[in-house]
């Protein structure tokens, strides 16, 4: 196609989950609900860490960017979302259209990688505890939290700006509830081939690449757990990785069958679930999972209200 008969759209439509007005203020009240939990769960546990100078230790720096990145994640496409079940028009500038990609990448791809370091975490507590501490130092978990929000950032710029220099010639009609790379990349009216490249690359390196890591490490993890000859020691070993686990497998699961697969296969509908996924379930999930069940994390609980109690009296 010529490039002058090449057009870019200012303003896109996006389709949504459903027209009919009494399933749209369902869900409004489904999603506007799980949207208010994330907030409270996720910050809740995130004031009981910064508050609470026992749990200034390696094992909750992790997680406690973990909750960070699932509000700023469900912040960056729920609220919008919200918005357009209440609206007869679902619109969507472009620079909206960008910097809202630009963000679920950039988050979407750190959680990722921040599983992959907690993974190392959980192999140098279960394989080698007494030096857990000097390995795990501050230095060393600081660098390892950068890396990860780095890579997840660098990969986004990249994503998002091959994504939004496609024209779309007249296209502006999104079959989604946000933008999203392959729905974008859906309506353009050239050749796509950079776009299907740099999505292969960036899922090799942010979900792949640490789908891996995670999976050596928890090799390790389970064969330093059968060395342990009491079973309540091989108890509390898995018990410091089952929360951490439970996510691996929800995060990576849905999303290795998601992105990796041919892209002849994939379906707006598919990707319109994977998206709610992230940005709805796994965000309210995570603070029970990693945090409310944590014997520490309930006693943290406990010294915050009672010491909130005195200070009233």
């Amino acid at each position: 196609m010529r490039r002058d008969n090449l057009t870019w759209e200012s303003e896109f439509v996006l389709l949504g989950l459903s027209n009919d007005r009494q399933t749209q203020a369902g869900l409004f009240v489904l999603f506007g609900a799980a949207y208010l939990l994330t907030l409270l769960g996720n910050g809740l546990i995130i004031l009981l860490i910064g508050l609470d100078v026992r749990l200034h230790l390696p094992m909750y720096f992790f997680p406690c960017n973990l909750l960070v990145v699932d509000i700023c994640y469900t912040s960056s496409g729920v609220p919008q979302m919200l918005v357009h079940f209440l609206l007869e028009k679902k619109t969507i500038s472009f620079i909206h259209c960008g910097t809202q990609l630009f963000f679920s990448l950039a988050l979407g791809g750190t959680e990722f990688l921040l599983l992959a370091a907690m993974a190392y975490d959980r192999y140098v507590a279960v394989h080698d505890p007494l030096r857990y501490m000097a390995m795990m130092s501050p230095r060393c978990c600081a660098g390892l939290g950068a890396v990860s929000w780095l890579v997840g950032l660098a990969n986004s710029v990249v994503e998002t700006v091959v994504t939004m220099r496609l024209p779309t010639c007249g296209h502006h009609i999104l079959n989604h509830v946000a933008c999203e790379t392959r729905a974008f990349v859906r309506l353009a009216c050239v050749d796509i081939t950079l776009n299907q490249v740099v999505i292969l690359a960036s899922s090799v390196v942010v979900l792949l690449v640490p789908c891996c890591l995670v999976s050596l490490s928890y090799a390790y993890i389970v064969a330093a757990i059968l060395r342990i000859h009491s079973m309540g020691g091989r108890r509390k070993a898995f018990g410091t990785c089952a929360s951490h686990l439970t996510v691996v497998s929800m995060s990576y699961g849905m999303a290795l069958v998601t992105y990796m697969q041919p892209r002849s296969t994939a379906s707006a509908e598919q990707d319109k679930v994977v998206v709610l996924f992230y940005a709805v379930v796994t965000p309210m999930l995570n603070p029970l999972i990693y945090s409310l069940r944590n014997k520490e994390m309930k006693a943290a609980l406990g010294r915050v209200l009672m010491s909130s109690s005195e200070s009233k009296l």
